[in-house]
């Protein structure tokens, strides 16, 4: 990151930015230190975000809760390291683990928005001693992204065409290459923001700059964001790489519906907007979606390559996540997009203050 975005995307009044070292990266935070915490509470940002963008519900939190925010490998000012996507998000849930080993914090409260909510899954799974409840914010569906049909997550093909990080816009990568901060063409940063990050109806920003500074810190390349993609036999002809965040999320690497059989079960607060165009039953997307209403030619039709109902996917591993003795509440906004701390930003923090009790 150049200086000028580092003092674009300082930290707020009331917080403090550092680096930490770890056995596996140089992680860097965003914190709010609470003289006697009773609880830390611990930020994980989505794809094409930072740390940065959890600030203000930070700020917002009860005085004896420790707030920590997180950047992920190749975002913020964290190292730019490579992703390997076969593992699923385990790259960054694993970087997340050795920070909080690090701070010795014992187990805390985890709140992941959207690619975030999958790698706070992941790390329930793989580290529960971490754990003491979930927060997830517009989560990926814990089957991934795309590839899938049916509230049980059935793989549509085993070559998972049409998902990972051949998806991506290469125009919108390039836009974030080239440190674009207009919105003078639809896939700027800035437009981006607008029209999926938030709901259309939504008021303007009034951090909009610094959110746009949040997203153009963006690792991009083949490693990074998006990834690289291979052929597939199946429409629309490519599908997930090996490599780059993207595929993270590829249906054939990611799968954490194990949550619902964990041994460990915490609390759980699922959080979502009505009007989120990245994540629903019929995201805009998703090139299944997208091929069903005309944009994308050649879609093969419903029976091959049907949407992904990413909602009720999300509601069954959660209702069975319930049945298997574990809790959840589920709090939706009318009207709100992908990002209901941003746009709701009073109803999300009393939502999560109760949640943490």
């Amino acid at each position: 990151m150049t200086a000028t975005q580092e003092d674009r995307t300082a930290p707020m009044d009331g917080l403090v930015s550092r680096l930490i070292e770890t056995p596996r990266l140089v992680a860097h935070l965003i914190e709010r230190e609470a003289a006697a915490p009773r609880r830390t509470a611990v930020f994980v940002h989505g794809n094409v975000s930072s740390a940065v963008f959890w600030q203000p519900t930070m700020l917002g939190l009860p005085e004896d809760v420790r707030a920590v925010a997180i950047d992920l490998r190749g975002f913020g000012a964290s190292s730019v390291l490579p992703v390997h996507a076969t593992r699923g998000v385990r790259d960054f849930s694993d970087d997340v683990a050795s920070v909080l080993d690090a701070l010795e914090t014992g187990p805390v409260e985890l709140i992941g928005w959207s690619m975030g909510a999958g790698v706070v899954m992941q790390l329930l799974l793989d580290r529960p001693e971490l754990v003491s409840g979930m927060t997830l914010v517009a989560p990926v569906s814990p089957y991934g992204f795309g590839g899938t049909a049916g509230p049980e997550g059935r793989l549509l093909r085993e070559d998972c065409a049409g998902t990972g990080g051949g998806g991506a816009n290469p125009a919108f990568v390039a836009a974030i290459a080239a440190g674009d901060r207009t919105a003078d063409q639809a896939v700027s940063p800035r437009a981006v923001f607008r029209a999926a990050y938030v709901a259309p109806s939504a008021e303007p920003a009034v951090l909009e700059d610094l959110w746009v500074e949040s997203m153009l810190t963006t690792a991009t390349g083949e490693d990074n964001y998006p990834g690289d993609a291979v052929a597939a036999d199946g429409w629309p002809g490519f599908g997930p790489g090996r490599r780059g965040v993207l595929n993270t999320m590829a249906p054939c690497w990611f799968d954490v519906s194990a949550i619902a059989e964990s041994d460990v079960k915490p609390p759980i607060l699922w959080v979502r907007g009505d009007a989120d165009a990245i994540v629903s039953d019929t995201s805009l997307f998703d090139l299944n979606h997208l091929g069903a209403l005309g944009a994308i030619p050649g879609w093969p039709g419903e029976d091959e390559a049907p949407a992904q109902p990413m909602i009720a996917q999300t509601r069954a591993v959660l209702a069975r996540y319930a049945a298997n003795g574990g809790t959840y509440r589920e709090v939706t906004f009318a009207g709100c997009g992908h990002s209901p701390h941003l746009e709701r930003p009073g109803a999300f923090l009393d939502a999560l203050v109760e949640h943490l009790g």
